[in-house]
């Protein structure tokens, strides 16, 4: 999993239906900054259904620091529908690192030139479903989303499946070491955020 900075500067590409959603989130989360500090990076959720909430990450000379907003650039007070947010946003990041074994292009390649030199039986099916699964990566900006989530995960196992993995799912694998991860960078999210949230 990429670093805290690394994750939220990776996301302020312009999208033509994020751009005005993270510039607006980017203006109200202005409105808390600290002397010295600066807005980084504003990264669009949504950890339950109907609602976004936008992670945004501060820097100074310190640690960063975190606020997580809604739809109406408030400060968010629930601390677990702000653990919520941190950790689908990291997981949906791990998983499009993880999908493929972390190169799809490279994959793609190797797919193609197995296709044109041995022909193996199962080798249309694997390159379909390779392209599956890059299709459904989302290039960022991107809504970090439970569906987006699955979507990812579905056609991941259709890949691994499509390339005869019989010992499991490396991406299952991945996806569930990275919990912890996610779990660790949810605390370091609330140890460092702005506003004092209720328990």
């Amino acid at each position: 999993m990429r670093s805290v900075t690394a994750l939220v500067t990776g996301l302020l590409l312009p999208s033509m239906g994020l751009e005005e959603e993270i510039s607006g989130a980017r203006a109200a989360a202005a409105r808390y900054v600290d002397d010295g500090e600066e807005v980084i990076g504003v990264v669009p959720t949504e950890p339950r259904e109907g609602g976004r909430v936008y992670l945004c990450a501060y820097r100074s000379d310190g640690d960063p620091s975190w606020i997580a907003l809604n739809e109406t650039g408030a400060p968010v007070v629930d601390r677990a529908l702000v653990r919520d947010a941190v950790s689908i946003a990291a997981m949906c990041e791990l998983a499009e690192e993880c999908a493929g074994g972390g190169d799809l292009g490279e994959l793609r390649a190797r797919l193609l030139e197995l296709r044109l030199t041995e022909q193996p039986e199962g080798i249309e099916e694997a390159e379909e479903a390779a392209a599956e699964l890059q299709a459904t990566i989302v290039a960022p900006p991107r809504v970090a989303t439970l569906a987006y989530l699955d979507g990812l995960g579905r056609a991941a196992a259709r890949l691994e499946q499509a390339l005869g993995g019989v010992d499991g799912s490396s991406f299952a694998a991945a996806m569930k070491s990275g919990i912890a991860a996610a779990d660790d960078l949810a605390a370091q999210v609330e140890r460092a955020y702005k506003a004092v949230a209720p328990s």
